[in-house]
């Protein structure tokens, strides 16, 4: 016989899903750190075509 035993905790009950938060606006810092990530993300991209072109052997 066992000296203590562990008590079944039952697990929550399920709750209706609440509804969707308002979007926020974003932040104006939020806003510009995204166009820069996008320059960026644009800027890499034309640095890799460019490298590329540059392999292909002239024929």
């Amino acid at each position: 016989m066992p000296a203590f035993t562990f008590e079944k905790i039952s697990p929550p009950a399920r709750r209706a899903p609440t509804a969707a938060a308002p979007k926020k606006p974003r932040s104006v810092i939020s806003q510009m750190i995204d166009r820069i990530a996008e320059r960026r993300a644009r800027r890499t991209l034309q640095v890799e075509r460019e490298i590329r072109q540059d392999e292909k052997p002239a024929e």
